[in-house]
């Protein structure tokens, strides 16, 4: 008897953590793609640099924050590629008004002009915040012909109509202060807003997952916030 007590015991150990683990649900985790200190996680392509070995980072951390310095050009790219998320990002132009975006879906490099790599860009030009620009890849909105002009001229390589105009130009923040942009992708479609407000959502994009990228085009950038969660739907 004791020895049948022994053994079931030893069932009792062995199996109940088991069977607990496999009842409990899979609770998605949010991460922060920058941890405050460096940039580990992310790789630099800025093509100057191919020449010039010794030019200054394009991509820096100061103070706990990313900053993309805006030249040399270049994109600062995730190792990792990601699928079915939420991004949320907290930005800001540090000194004036300018240029940058939020890449997503990224893949081959230097695909556009040889700097751009393929993927859709959520553009954070200052008054422009949430337009789409198609880079070797592309995407389909309402009332295409309007925000994106006649559709002969639509396209994704050089030369052709690439940009697709947000649903507002009045969402930002003045210069200096804090901005939030929160993109979802899901499938094939890509929603944006900025500061709250829904400024863009496209469907039947060319591509469901890929690398995220931060641009250096022009200006200085500050990112505080660069937080990504896997989800399984939209937020109305």
């Amino acid at each position: 008897m004791t020895r049948v007590l022994h053994c079931l015991a030893a069932v009792i150990v062995i199996s109940s953590p088991l069977d607990a683990s496999a009842e409990e649900p899979s609770v998605p985790k949010t991460i922060s793609l920058f941890n405050g200190k460096n940039l580990t996680g992310w790789h630099s392509d800025v093509p100057h640099r191919d020449k010039h070995p010794d030019a200054k980072d394009s991509f820096i951390v100061r103070d706990g924050m990313l900053v993309s310095l805006g030249t040399p050009n270049g994109h600062l790219i995730t190792d990792q590629v990601y699928e079915n998320y939420r991004l949320e990002v907290e930005y800001r132009f540090a000194a004036k008004p300018g240029n940058c975006g939020v890449l997503v879906h990224a893949s081959t490099p230097r695909a556009l002009y040889k700097m751009y790599p393929k993927s859709i860009e959520v553009q954070m030009n200052h008054t422009h915040a949430g337009d789409f620009w198609c880079i070797v890849q592309d995407i389909t909105v309402p009332n295409m012909v309007e925000r994106r002009g006649p559709k002969e001229n639509w396209g994704i390589t050089e030369g052709k109509a690439r940009r697709i105009l947000n649903l507002t130009d009045g969402s930002e923040n003045p210069v200096g202060e804090w901005n939030s942009m929160n993109i979802e992708c899901i499938g094939n479609a890509v929603k944006v807003w900025v500061n709250g407000d829904l400024v863009n959502h496209g469907t039947e994009c060319t591509a469901s997952k890929g690398q995220l990228a931060l641009q250096a085009e022009g200006s200085e950038v500050e990112f505080r916030k660069l937080e990504l969660s896997p989800i399984k739907q939209f937020t109305e």
